[in-house]
């Protein structure tokens, strides 16, 4: 988790009020602070009792303008929150993905913000002047999307993280450890969509010109060094990784790509029950793609 503190009072808290809504919270946002939490508790008392399927919450009509909830715009790529002329975030529409927010109130015990244990950690995530001056509200960092009727579907993680298996994965960390495994090799990883899943699953784009990947002691390596969720299903080998003219990953670039046999001709792999890695072909991106794959 992100160094709560706090999470152990507020399960207590959820024990004893909605056990079985603890256990869909838990799922969706542990990796997340205690006031979302709480908030998302909030937002689900009135919320999806008719087991909406993939729905994490419900904000019905009447209450989004008042609410403490809500979607704001941001840069797809960099999650980046988007503002407008006037300096103020901008609410998203139904079917509109957005970063979904939530108001801190000090003097409200219900709307409080706790923080993390760093203190720095905890400032980066307050967005301050959101829709008046002097207002202040928690980023959650996950991209959700709503329905005209108010249900709230969750999407992706914002920046270098993606959730696959209802856990968070930083990319950053798969990436060192990678990087490590394959002699300082340059490698980027990212989540890239499967039909019928639900998060991104990872993939990693490893530099290799010589064409001496070691794919046996990758794989090894991987499952020695990396939780089962954090380990790429795919591996993407090519000669230089793609970059814009002031030297930046255009990382967003591999995930359009993806797996996608029409669009990639680098030699793809792909994770198998064992651990190792085998060649990814036409028949295996059919099943994939066509939502039939176990994972």
């Amino acid at each position: 988790t992100e160094g709560n503190s706090n999470l152990s009072e507020f399960s207590f808290f959820f024990l004893s009020t909605n056990a079985m809504f603890l256990m869909l919270i838990d799922e969706l946002y542990l990796n997340t602070c205690f006031f979302v939490l709480r908030l998302s508790f909030c937002l689900s008392i009135a919320v999806n009792l008719d087991n909406t399927v993939g729905a994490v919450g419900f904000v019905p009509a009447f209450a989004r303008t008042f609410y403490p909830v809500t979607l704001v715009r941001c840069e797809e790529e960099t999650g980046e929150i988007i503002r407008n002329s006037d300096g103020f975030c901008i609410r998203c529409k139904p079917g509109e993905a957005g970063v979904f927010i939530g108001k801190i109130e000090m003097k409200k015990a219900l709307n409080s913000y706790v923080g993390y244990a760093d203190k720095k950690a905890s400032e980066k995530k307050v967005l301050r002047d959101v829709f008046a001056k002097g207002d202040m509200f928690f980023n959650s960092g996950d991209i959700l999307v709503t329905d005209l009727f108010g249900y709230y579907y969750f999407k992706d993680r914002t920046g270098d993280t993606f959730r696959w298996r209802g856990e968070n994965v930083a990319t950053s960390e798969v990436e060192g450890v990678i990087t490590n495994i394959v002699g300082l090799k340059d490698c980027a990883v990212y989540g890239v969509d499967i039909p019928g899943t639900e998060g991104k699953a990872g993939m990693a784009a490893i530099v290799d010109t010589a064409g001496k990947l070691d794919l046996v002691q990758l794989g090894a390596g991987i499952r020695g060094s990396l939780p089962a969720y954090a380990r790429p299903l795919f591996i993407r080998v090519l000669s230089e990784l793609p970059m814009t003219t002031t030297f930046k990953l255009k990382k967003r670039d591999l995930q359009l790509d993806g797996y996608n046999l029409e669009k990639v001709k680098d030699a793809i792999y792909y994770l198998q029950g064992d651990g190792s890695y085998r060649r990814f072909e036409q028949a295996d991106f059919e099943v994939v793609s066509s939502g039939k794959g176990k994972f």
